[in-house]
Parts: structure tokens; sequence; C-alpha cells
């Protein structure tokens, strides 16, 4: 609990002004006592942080292509060094940013160019060599000589890990998981280990499991999949795996449920919302209420054509990246379009089926311990969330469960491959099961696979983009729900168009579009990346599948 009071407590230092501020409510730990220097022991700087002035105006003014090349540079000397020397040449004549930059930073480039696939030996030859190309080394042991270390965004990891590829040079939380699938096809037991240990270690740091393995992604996690990590890894190796990660688990579900025990109904602070019939459900936020690092022209360009206030927008635009669905009409308002996103005002499906999961995940742990009490309260905290998202969130006009928006007290009118969550982790009853199997043949199955949501709008979370994990768990879910003919149906076209595209263009995709098998997917704030970790990691579950 200490890491998570200092946590809240450094955001609203270091942050911005309003960045630990909750809505309705202000939760004790939130206001909770620790001192400056106690807090940023915690959470090193970001780069707008540490480069104050320079960082707005290399991002602004768009010397690079992508603004998360510069947060991802490395710098060659202390901060206060390469800003004083900024101050002291920009207004020479013929001064050029761009050259400043490469000369006072490691500029990354994606390792990933580099590699040439050899088509000739296939793709199961192909993803084998993958996890090689994209594996990344441990940190080093901590070296005091090493002045320039805590200036680097990256945040160094005890274990071997793996990235997704292309523009991504970090771990991703969620991303991991559908990795680890193929690790477990591929036999790779101790990278399954090392990612899940290297989780439990930011568990450790932080208190929570970040978006990424950056310093300017320690405002938010991503969905929470830790449990499910922990659950692959116990099915190989036992229930001991319980007991070796139950503190980290029980760690994330209390950062998850911050600030929950306190707000009133109908009333929300951070990532809890309280209903009005007293049921706590969750929803995604983030600390920081400024524009994205990553994506800093982006939204500040976006925020002035919302009506939005800018805090509310960015806040709402961190909310979304958090639920890495980064962006969808899911999110949106009823006039549409990024600016009126609304991510925090939403309760969404598959946020609270991954947190009945954790929930479920510690009573097991807890029984496992020997600990009945624990492991009833879990149970039935468990209980409860089933019960208030099934109220909340099924339509049965529509067949669907949808995400609920916790102030207008409505379901939203979109229909996502969010709403198959309650089926992947059994949270459905056998007749919703078959009235969403019937409207995923009908409405999202495409030659492809299955689309992500029913709108065209240019996002890259909606049609006619397909992504490998929703596809591996709407199959899933399908299979738990004894719909094998549909969940084989869905698998066949997703691995299919996988080959063809590989076949094409020797490469694996971020995303796929579904409804052209012949047109590659678009969408989102850049270029379509190749690599691809959780796209490697579910085509080889399902080609092992075929072949059994």
């Amino acid at each position: 609990m200490l890491k998570l009071l200092l946590y809240c407590t450094l955001i609203s230092l270091t942050v911005s002004p309003a960045a630990a501020q909750t809505e309705n409510a202000a939760p004790a730990a939130s206001k909770a006592a620790a001192s400056p220097k106690a807090a940023a022991t915690l959470l090193p700087r970001s780069p707008r942080q540490l480069f104050p002035g320079l960082f707005e105006a290399v991002q602004l003014g768009r010397v690079f292509s992508d603004n998360k090349t510069f947060v991802d540079a490395a710098p060659r000397q202390a901060p206060a060094a390469i800003l004083a020397a900024w101050r002291r040449e920009k207004a020479r004549p013929g001064f050029r940013l761009k050259a400043f930059v490469e000369s006072h930073f490691d500029v990354p480039t994606n390792t990933a160019t580099t590699f040439q696939t050899n088509q000739a030996a296939g793709l199961r030859h192909h993803l084998d060599t993958l996890w090689t190309v994209l594996a990344r080394p441990a940190a080093p042991a901590t070296d005091s000589a090493d002045k320039l270390a805590p200036f680097r965004s990256l945040v160094p990891l005890p274990h071997p890990y793996l990235v997704p590829g292309g523009r991504f040079r970090e771990v991703y939380y969620w991303d991991s998981y559908f990795t680890m699938l193929g690790l477990a096809e591929a036999n790779k037991t101790q990278l399954l280990r090392d990612i899940t240990d290297n989780f439990a270690y930011l568990i450790g740091r932080f208190g929570f499991v970040p978006n990424g393995n950056r310093t300017y992604y320690l405002t938010r996690s991503q969905p929470p999949f830790f449990a499910s990590m922990v659950q692959l890894l116990a099915r190989d190796r036992g229930n001991a795996e319980l007991l070796r990660y139950r503190p980290a688990l029980e760690a994330e579900y209390r950062y998850w449920m911050l600030g929950s025990a306190t707000i009133k109904p109908g009333t929300a602070a951070h990532r809890a919302v309280r209903l009005p019939t007293g049921a706590v459900l969750n929803r995604y936020w983030d600390e920081s209420s400024q524009p994205r690092e990553e994506s800093f022209a982006e939204d500040v360009a976006a925020a002035k054509k919302s009506r939005q206030p800018a805090a509310q927008f960015y806040r709402n635009v961190r909310a979304a990246a958090a639920s890495g669905w980064d962006f969808s009409s899911r999110w949106f308002g009823p006039t549409g379009g990024l600016g009126s996103i609304q991510t925090t005002d939403l309760v969404p499906v598959d946020l609270n089926c991954l947190l009945y999961n954790l929930e479920m995940t510690l009573a097991e742990a807890a029984r496992v311990a020997g600990q009945a009490a624990q492991a009833r309260s879990y149970t039935a905290k468990a209980a409860q969330r089933k019960a208030a998202l099934l109220a909340l969130s099924w339509d049965a006009k529509a067949g669907w469960f949808q995400d609920y928006n916790w102030r207008t007290r409505r379901r939203s009118a979109v229909r996502s491959l969010a709403g198959v969550f309650p089926l992947a982790f059994g949270l459905a009853t056998p007749a919703q099961a078959a009235r969403v199997g019937a409207e995923l043949k009908i409405n999202f199955l495409k030659p492809g696979g299955l689309v992500t949501t029913l709108s065209r709008t240019g996002q890259q979370w909606d049609a006619p983009n397909g992504w490998a994990p929703l596809q591996y768990l709407v199959i899933e879910g399908l299979m738990q729900y004894q719909q094998k003919p549909l969940a084989d149906t869905v698998a066949r076209r997703w691995t299919r168009l996988n080959s063809r595209v590989f076949a094409q263009s020797g490469k694996l995709l971020e995303k796929y579009d579904v409804l052209n098998v012949n047109r590659p997917a678009g969408g989102g704030e850049y270029p379509l990346q190749d690599g691809f970790g959780w796209t490697n990691g579910v085509l080889l579950r399902l080609l092992n599948r075929e072949d059994k």
C-alpha cells in the first residue's frame, strides 16, 4: 500500500496540478502524506520533466515524424548540460534543432528493419526466428559510474523480454500475454518465466504494471492480464505458481481498487466506480491530465478541436491508451470523433472481466495457501462484480454485452469485440453466449476473421481491422460455451489471412484488414507495424491446434 500512496503523491507533485484529482470524490489514499524526497525515489522523471522547453520544441516542431522517437532517445549528457547548450545555441544563425538533438542524444532505430525474412523457409521458420529478433536482454547490473542512467526513458528490467516490434522498442503489458501463448507453444519455458518475473518486478517497484517499461508510461497501466500469465505458468508447473506470484497479484488488485472503499454511490475515483446500487466496478484511468509525451503533437492538435476542457480531453485520451484500444469508436460520445472521447465515463466490459479473473485467481491462490476465509472473500468479490456487470452491460435486445456509461446510467450503443470477454472468462450464461455467437456470425465474421467494431471511423480499433488478441479471446470464449464450429471458422479465416499476407510480403503485422483480405490494414496514429509479438503468439497457438 505504501507504494500506491507514494505513487499518488508523486504524480500530484510532478505531472500536473490536476493529475491526482478524482471525480466527485477524493480518497484518503490520494491525500496521504509522503515526503517529496521519498516519492521522488519511486518514479523516475519522464523526458518532458527532464527537458522542459526543449521537449516542446522538438515534439511540436515535428523534428521527427514520430513523436515517440525523441522520448525514446538516450541523452549523451546530463539534462542540465543539454538544456544549457540548447539555450545557448538556438538563437545562433543556422541553428538546426534536428542536428542539435542528434548530436546530444542517441536516437533509436528499428532493429527489425535490418532483419531479412527467409520466405522460402516458410512461415513456421519465420515465427521461430522472430523470437530472437524481438528479444531484448536483461538490464546489466547497476553501474554507479553510469551517471546518465536516470535520464533514459527506458526502465531497465532484471530478466530478458520480448518487444512487439517496429516502433515499439519496449515491453508492453497486455501484448506480452498473447506473445507468451506462442512462447509456450515453442517450449520457450525460461522466457515465459522471465517475462512473468519482469512484471512481478514492476509491480514490486511501482505497485502496478505500467503500460510499458518507459518513464512516460508510469501514469497508467493496461488491460490486467498478469493473472492470466500466472495461470499460463500454473497449468504447466502446478499451483505453486499461484503462491509464488500471490503478493504481486494482491498488489495489482490494490492498484485497481485504490479509493474504492471511500467513494460514494454514483461517483468515481482513479480506476474505481461506485454504482448507485453500491456495487464497485472499474474503468480505465491515467493519473496525468497532460498530453501524452509519445504523441504530444497529435494530442495538442486534437485538443484544440475538442469542445472538452483540455485537461479532460487529455485524460480521456490517456485512459483510452490505458485500455489498449487507442483509438476506437467505443470510447466516443454521441457526436462521434476523437473530440468527443469519454473513456473515463465508461465501465468497460473487458476490463471488468479481467478483474473478475484476477479476483478468482486470488481466491484460488488463497485456497492453495489454506486460507479459506480469504478465498471466500475474493470469491464473493468476484460474484458481486459478475452480478453487477451482467446487470448493466447485457443488452437483451441486441444480444450483446456493451460498455456502461456510469454518468448517464446508460449502456453504450457501440458493439465491439469487448462484448465477447464475458464468454472468454466464463461470466455469461449459456443463453447469453448463444445470442453472442449468433451476433458474431451475422455481423462480425468477415472473410479474414472478426472485425473489431461495426463502424468505419478511420480509427485503428474499428472496422475494417482485426487484431490477434481479440480473435484469440473470441475463439476461447466460443470453445468454453461449446460453439466449436464457429470458433474453428474464426481461427481458420484468421490463420489463412496471416499466412496469405506473409506469403505476399514476408511479414506478420500488428493488425489486418479482415474485410478486404488483399489490402493492408490502416488507421491509427502511426504506420502499420510489423514484427509482431502478439500476432506471432496467437498464430503459432492456432496453427498448432489445427495440426492436432
